[in-house]
């Protein structure tokens, strides 16, 4: 299987204006407060089932109702469209 390609930072910048998530660095980050921990706990299982199905892991921290969410890809050691495609995925929980 051959590693994603990293993405040029203006396909990075366009792509995710029109999500929830904001760039640091080579990292895209995920922040949100929900109305419960039970429902904060359920967004990240459904994340989770995303991740597994996309074959591709954010890191997670799940504080009482607030859940904020890393990406990256690690092989690549930078953003790639595997980043982008679990961000949308992400947005249209």
């Amino acid at each position: 299987m051959s590693r994603p390609a990293p993405l040029d930072d203006a396909t990075v910048d366009n792509a995710i204006a029109a999500l929830r998530w904001r760039r640091e660095g080579s990292q895209l980050v995920f922040e949100e407060t929900l109305p419960s921990f039970a429902a904060a706990l359920g967004f990240v299982v459904s994340v989770g089932a995303l991740a597994e199905a996309a074959d591709h892991h954010p890191d997670i921290d799940l504080r009482f109702r607030t859940v904020r969410l890393v990406l990256t890809t690690h092989d690549a050691g930078a953003l790639t469209e595997l980043d982008l495609a679990l961000a949308r995925g992400i947005d249209a929980l």
